[in-house]
């Protein structure tokens, strides 16, 4: 059984961890303070150790973080070893139209260096992207069908069971190569620092 965690200390992962979790994804205080509803010097003093949210304040900042109060202030020895993603939960479909449909398999809340995806391409699907940070790298491998892998003006054509890595820091994009569905697994790998 664990130990409960004291108050003070939760205070200071939460203000610690809002912080963090606000930088990750590059926003200012401005854009958190647009995204959860609370004051630009409300988050602030929250950052700084200076205030101490309510619930309902809590609860807007998880909210903006697409987490729940509990994954927002847990601390990493009171969280669970593992972590699932369901098939169902809907929240992980990143992008679905008629052409492509992406589902992140890696939990949304993770301060993460590699992010893991499943995408499926309809017949005539692509995804284009736009260069990643400098150093990012994708892994693919090809469940389904075939598919077209364009990077850095290189292009190449791969089937079930193929696997390639590219540079993924310069435009790149990946196009269903065949007439019938293609299902691919991704994964971005951002280096750190």
């Amino acid at each position: 059984m664990t130990e409960p965690v004291p108050p003070d200390d939760i205070q200071n992962h939460l203000c610690q961890r809002v912080r963090e979790l606000r930088k990750d994804r590059g926003w200012s205080l401005d854009a958190l303070s647009a995204a959860c509803g609370v004051s630009r010097s409300m988050l602030s003093q929250i950052e700084r150790g200076q205030a101490n949210p309510t619930l309902a304040v809590t609860a807007r900042i998880a909210r903006a973080f697409e987490m729940s109060i509990g994954e927002l202030i847990e601390t990493p020895e009171a969280s669970s070893k593992i972590s699932v993603i369901r098939a169902e939960d809907r929240q992980y479909h990143y992008r679905s139209d008629e052409f492509c449909t992406i589902r992140t398999l890696s939990p949304l809340h993770l301060e993460k260096d590699v992010e893991f995806y499943q995408v499926t391409f309809r017949s005539g699907g692509e995804l284009k992207s736009a260069a990643h940070f400098e150093g990012t790298r994708e892994f693919l491998t090809v469940e389904k069908g075939r598919v077209r892998v364009i990077s850095a003006g290189d292009t190449i054509e791969l089937s079930k069971g193929d696997s390639a890595s590219y540079r993924a820091d310069v435009p790149h994009a990946i196009e269903n190569a065949g007439r019938s569905e293609a299902v691919i697994f991704l994964v971005d790998i951002y280096r750190s620092g």
